[in-house]
């Protein structure tokens, strides 16, 4: 990917209109770091936006020059699509580049858009209830739903797995799963859900759903825990799952999850650290913790490396740096797969501009630069 390709005309983005609203050029900033080179060229950031503004919005850290400048371009979608009304919509939750498109899940605006991966300009949207998450496998995507509306104590719907074919677009399946389902992992010609019963405030759901991917029928439930969330496989085919709690007795944990050899049911070792969000790297497990009690109305924060051979830390922290002692709510963590270089996503208040926090591997600070509303999702671009 060229750097040509993120920077446009300021001139041609400030004349395009989209029913007489003039469009926002992106705004960049020089990082102070330099591109060390390697297949990721670059890294998508989607920031959520809070809830019915309207704000959610997509970075994009261009990596792509061997020793030149790293440069961090905020809010390029409007730019790139000046023909978007609603321009991305309303609460980011989910960013996964396929190939050469990226797929940002959009919540509350009910859809998936689909852009290149090289430009981020829009190919294709798709219509999709209170979606959640996506991964892949093979010439189809998989989205979850919480199928029913934004809705906390309302009414009970089921889940569902919408199966979408990658070249046309098109919704070709679907398979109900249980409430509220997140995150989703593939193996074995299986995909595992991780079901939260998020909105079920007095019975959260406490499994995965397994389902066939050749027939796509849910073939059973895997019982973990209440509210689960992250959903990951290991390179030894087991699952790693999070959990939330219930927020007042029932803790946050990190599960894993070791299969049969139908890979319907398995053996659970629960460790004892909350988890809000992870990156498996080869044997290690980076994790970021936040959680909330309602009893004691705060947060505890954590942070480390987990062993995934041995199910147990590795590290009880990331960094010993002192600037991450300064991020206030970190939100999301991705890890560089060859560098072992990474990045923390810092929601703030979760109201305002967040900042993303660049670490190098021996857990060094590098630089931090000012993101879009509520940053939680990244996704590396390769060439």
């Amino acid at each position: 990917m060229k750097k040509a390709i993120f920077i446009l005309m300021a001139a041609l983005a400030v004349a395009a209109c989209r029913e007489d609203e003039l469009v926002i050029p992106s705004d960049t900033q020089d990082t102070g770091g330099s591109s060390v080179g390697g297949s990721i060229v670059g890294m998508y950031v989607l920031c959520e936006g809070n809830m019915g503004t309207n704000k959610a919005s997509v970075d994009y850290l261009d990596l792509s020059g061997n020793g030149s400048n790293v440069v961090y371009h905020r809010n390029i979608y409007p730019e790139r699509n000046p023909t978007e009304v609603k321009e991305l919509g309303d609460v980011g939750n989910d960013i996964k580049v396929n190939g050469n498109r990226v797929w940002m899940v959009i919540n509350c605006s009910n859809m998936v858009v689909v852009a290149t991966a090289d430009s981020c300009r829009k190919v294709a949207k798709i219509d999709i209830p209170n979606c959640r998450y996506v991964t892949f496998d093979g010439a189809f995507a998989y989205v979850s739903s919480y199928v029913g509306p934004v809705e906390v104590g309302g009414t009970e719907h089921l889940g569902r797995v919408y199966k979408v074919d990658t070249a046309s677009y098109k919704k070709v399946d679907s398979v109900t799963v249980g409430y509220q389902p997140e995150e989703m992992a593939v193996l074995g010609g299986k995909l595992y859900v991780a079901n939260s019963g998020g909105y079920l405030l007095d019975h959260r759901e406490k499994t995965v759903s397994v389902v066939d991917l050749a027939s796509f029928t849910e073939e059973g439930k895997i019982e973990v825990a209440p509210n689960l969330h992250r959903l990951r496989a290991d390179r030894h085919g087991r699952l790693w799952a999070t959990s939330r709690g219930d927020y007042w007795t029932e803790p946050s944990r990190l599960f894993r999850l070791t299969l049969d050899a139908a890979g319907t049911s398995a053996s659970v070792d629960t460790l004892d650290i909350p988890v809000s969000d992870l990156c498996i790297v080869g044997d290690s497990l980076y994790y970021i913790g936040v959680e909330w009690s309602y009893e004691t109305s705060s947060n505890k924060i954590s942070h480390g490396i987990v062993d995934v051979v041995r199910a147990e830390p590795l590290a009880s922290s990331l960094t010993s740096a002192p600037e991450f002692s300064e991020i206030t709510l970190p939100y999301g963590i991705i890890v560089n797969p060859e560098d072992r270089d990474f990045y923390v996503m810092d929601t703030k208040d979760y109201l305002s501009s967040g900042q993303l926090y660049h670490f190098r591997a021996d857990g060094t600070f590098e630089w931090r630069v000012w993101t879009g509303d509520i940053p939680g999702h990244a996704a590396f671009v390769y060439k």
